[in-house]
This record gives C-alpha cells, sequence and structure tokens, in this order.
C-alpha cells in the first residue's frame, strides 16, 4: 500500500486563516504556497473596512515581505497572478460575530467551501488593554470557532494557544488542560462572559464619564487587564485571555473536529524558506538587541532556568503535520511545541553564546562608535534587583526632584522624562518576572506520537520535520538567530 502524503491532503483544500498578519500567520501561508502550489484557496481575514483596503493591506504587511523572496523567485513574473488566483484577502474582524464578513453571500460560499480552519488570531502583548485583549484572545475563538461549525465541509479546526497558559505552574506540564481545571470549576458558577463584558462596559463609561485622554484610558485598561488576570490566578493579561479561549473551545467544541498547538517562544526560521527570518521582537529578543547595544547593564533572571524556544518554520511543520494526521477526528488533542524536555537550554548558556557574538561581531552605532559587549549582573532575587535599582536610579531621582523644586521646576521636563523611563523599566520587570523565574518543562509526548506517526505513514514527512532535539543551539542562536534579528529587525529600528 502507497504511503499517504502531506501535500496530497492539502492539495485541493480551500483554508481559512485568522492572524494572518502575525509572525506564525505569514509563515504558515508562505509555507503552503510554496510547497503546494495546487492548494485551491486560502481566506486571508485581515482587519480592514473593505475587499480593497483588505488587499492593500496583504500586499504590504505580507505579501510584500523578504519572508516570500523564495516563492517570489520561484514563481518569477507569475508571482502576482499566482497569489490573486490563490489567496483571498478577507476583509473582518475576529472581535465580531461572523468574523465581521457583512455580505451574507460571501459568507454562504465560505461555509460551503473550506475544509480547514486555522485561528492564529492573537494580540501577543503582555500588558494589552484588557477590552482588546478579551475581544482578540477570547471572544475571538468563541467567533472562529462558530464560524467553523456552520463550514459543511470542515474537517480540521486548528487553533494556536500558548504554552503558558499553565500560569506560573512549575514542574511536569502535561499537554491537557489540567492547569485551568480549578478556573473551570469556578467559571461553572457563573457566565464568565458576561461578567467580564459588563466589567469592562463600566469601566470604559466611568472613563468616559471623566472624560479622560485617550493615553488615560489606554493605560488605566492596561493595568485594569493585569488586575482582572491575577484575581483569576494568571500572572498577565495576555496568557488569562489565552486561557479563557481554550476554556471555552473545551466547553463549546460539541462535535468539532480540534487540535490545539501550544508553542513555547517562538523564534527566527531554523532553515525555512530561509534561516533567520523574524518579525519584530519575540520575548527575549528585546533583551539580546538591548545588550547587543550596550543599553543592559543588569538583567533579573534565575540563569540557571531552562528558556524554551522553538524557530517558527517547526512550529508551522508541526501545525500543518497535525492538520493531516488528525483531519475529521474528535479528539480535541493538545500538542506542546517546544525544547524543554527533549533539548533544552538553559539562560546561562545563551547568554555565554551571545556575548561570545556581540565580542566578535560588534555592535556599530550610526556615529561609527563601536559598542564593546561587556558582562552584565544577573538578579536571581526581586529584593536584590530593588536594593540595586534603590540606589542606581531611585536615589538619583529623588535628588533631582529635590533640584527640580529648588530651581522652580527648571529641571521639570528632565526629571518627568527620568521618571516614566523608570517606571516603565519597573512594568516591564514585573511583566516577565515571571517567565525569568519560570521552573516548568514541558511535556510533548503528543508532539512525539505526531512526529513518530508522520515518519511512519506521510512519504513526503521530510519536508515537515518539527524534532527539536536536531538544534544545535550555539549553531542556531550564533549563526541564525542572532544575525537573523540583527538584519530583519535592529537595523530597521
Amino acid at each position: 500500500m502507497e504511503s499517504a502524503s502531506i501535500l496530497r491532503y492539502l492539495e485541493g483544500k480551500t483554508i481559512l486563516v485568522t492572524g494572518g498578519t502575525g509572525f506564525l500567520g505569514m509563515v504558515f501561508l508562505e509555507k503552503i504556497l510554496r510547497v503546494q502550489p495546487d492548494v485551491k484557496k486560502i481566506y486571508l481575514l485581515l482587519r480592514s473596512s473593505d475587499a480593497k483596503s483588505a488587499t492593500k493591506r496583504m500586499n504590504n504587511e505580507i505579501i510584500g515581505k523578504e519572508l516570500f523572496r523564495v516563492l517570489r523567485e520561484k514563481c518569477g513574473a507569475d508571482f502576482e497572478s499566482f497569489i490573486s488566483e490563490k489567496v483571498v484577502a478577507l476583509p473582518g474582524d475576529v472581535s465580531s460575530e461572523n468574523l465581521g464578513i457583512k455580505e451574507l453571500k460571501q459568507r454562504e460560499q465560505m461555509c460551503s467551501e473550506i475544509e480547514i480552519v486555522f485561528n492564529c488570531a492573537a494580540t501577543t502583548n503582555f500588558d494589552e488593554r484588557y477590552d482588546i485583549a478579551l475581544d482578540v484572545n477570547t471572544f475571538g475563538v468563541l467567533h472562529a470557532m462558530n464560524f467553523a461549525k456552520k463550514c459543511l465541509k470542515l474537517e480540521m479546526f486548528l487553533h494556536v494557544s500558548t504554552a503558558y497558559v499553565c500560569g506560573e505552574r512549575g514542574g511536569h506540564l502535561l499537554e491537557d488542560s489540567s492547569s485551568m481545571d480549578e478556573m473551570v470549576k469556578e467559571m461553572t458558577k457563573f457566565d464568565f462572559e458576561a461578567v467580564e463584558k459588563k466589567l469592562v462596559k463600566e469601566k470604559l463609561n466611568e472613563l468616559k464619564a471623566q472624560d479622560a485622554s485617550q493615553e488615560v484610558i489606554t493605560n488605566t485598561m492596561k493595568d485594569f487587564g493585569i488586575e482582572r488576570a491575577k484575581v483569576y490566578g494568571w500572572p498577565n493579561t495576555y496568557v488569562f485571555t489565552k486561557a479563557m479561549g481554550e476554556i471555552f473551545l473545551g466547553r463549546l467544541k460539541e462535535n468539532l473536529p480540534l487540535v490545539i498547538i501550544r508553542p513555547t517562544v517562538v523564534t527566527s526560521t531554523y532553515k525555512e524558506p530561509f534561516p533567520g527570518w523574524i518579525q519584530g521582537f519575540r520575548t527575549i529578543d528585546s533583551v539580546i538587541a538591548s545588550y547587543y547595544k550596550g543599553k543592559l547593564p543588569c538583567l533579573l533572571v534565575d540563569p540557571m532556568i531552562v528558556f524554551d524556544m522553538i524557530p517558527v518554520d517547526m512550529v508551522v511543520n508541526s501545525i500543518i503535520a497535525a492538520m493531516a494526521v488528525n483531519a475529521n477526528k474528535y479528539s480535541g488533542i493538545i500538542y506542546h511545541v517546544g525544547t524543554s524536555l527533549r533539548n533544552p537550554i538553559k539562560f546561562c548558556d545563551i547568554y555565554d553564546i551571545v556575548f561570545k557574538y556581540c565580542t566578535e561581531n560588534p555592535w556599530i552605532n550610526k556615529d561609527g562608535t563601536i559598542v564593546k559587549a561587556g558582562k552584565f549582573t544577573m538578579f536571581r532575587t526581586m529584593a536584590s534587583f530593588h536594593m540595586y535599582m534603590q540606589i542606581r536610579y531611585m536615589l538619583p531621582l529623588q535628588g533631582l526632584r529635590l533640584v527640580n523644586m529648588t530651581f522652580g521646576q527648571y529641571f521639570q521636563e528632565l526629571y518627568v522624562n527620568y521618571d516614566r523611563k523608570l517606571r516603565l523599566v519597573m512594568r516591564l520587570v514585573e511583566l516577565y518576572k515571571p517567565y525569568m523565574f519560570f521552573k516548568g518543562i514541558f511535556d510533548d509526548t503528543n508532539s512525539e506520537e505526531l512526529q513518530r506517526i508522520t515518519i511512519e505513514s506521510y512519504k513526503d514527512a521530510e519536508m515537515f520535520k518539527f524534532d527539536p532535539k536536531c538544534i544545535d543551539w550555539e549553531d542556531y542562536i550564533s549563526k541564525t538567530h542572532v544575525p537573523g534579528l540583527r538584519k530583519h529587525v535592529m537595523l530597521n529600528k
């Protein structure tokens, strides 16, 4: 009997993608179009007012990226016509019913065609405005799921969550919903959706009555998100609202053919379509970039923690494999896609690799000065970090405040800017602290089984490899990730 083929499974398929302007969404789109040009159609849901603006946004923010260079070269002069034939830029919004697709005929056509729904729309800011995070990460999942249920030919609803829905739990973390079981019990006692929507509405009305500025509204809603997350036991708005999205999926999936992918920290491409492509800073990258430019004298972190990160093309390969293997199955299986169990790397080892790279390839400022990479201090406790900040920054700030008062507010602007920057640093420290001391190791038994099935059952499994054990961390970080970060992000800032 001839082996099955993932490419053959994708052939002639119609796929709906939400979150197409995001990192994962873009890499997924590029991979499908490059390896299976005989896919029938990809609907790309984009937040836009109409089809014309959606198409413009697709061309500017997705197709125009260097990520599509290999596909563009492969297609040559036919690239534009190929894209217009295969990809439909669809104006809509996951935060709205029916995904914000206004035309009834359009919705009916989609529901009669779509076989795969790939939901990766998310706002990933740890302290996003609570109203926005709820609309996208929680209720957006509901809208995507409800739309998928209307698709007559649906074979797969694949939702991208995050491994960190576990909150701040440590130890061996399983590919299940056990980290949310207590929350699920609590939610049965009340209507979570109604309660949180009511609280958000009341808070926004209160701010409106105060004639608050947009900046005040934004900052207040950010603080409100952190406050609500902590009430329910999560460290920040992002992981809390993502966890709520998963809970809703579990409660309301009915007979939906569902797969949940939980990646850890997603980093630059390992191999495809070329090594080192990245979109924006991905958690640890802001630390690397600040250090590289000589702007990071210290860091609050346990150097012995295992920092779980995984290249984006491996995550996409796992997604496509999971679609093929689980099509038309109703298991609701969860996959952790990360490296902490089978190929762990400690933060101190990442630092050593980055230090060596920055020493051999120093950053050069615009004025031509060379930044020398130096050793920075790692504070292992919040108490020691606070003591350092008090001596190094807070006492001088108090001194500046007194001088400013003495000289009739002459240094007011300097004082305000210094104070704002210091508050921002402390806020960021609080947001990232749970991950700089994170003690969890993500079990990936389901993912390993997915790899085994893919290798044994699909003749083209080599095209969709996602085995974390193959990563040589020193080679990847020093020859792929940091050079990619420098080229695609840092030089453009």
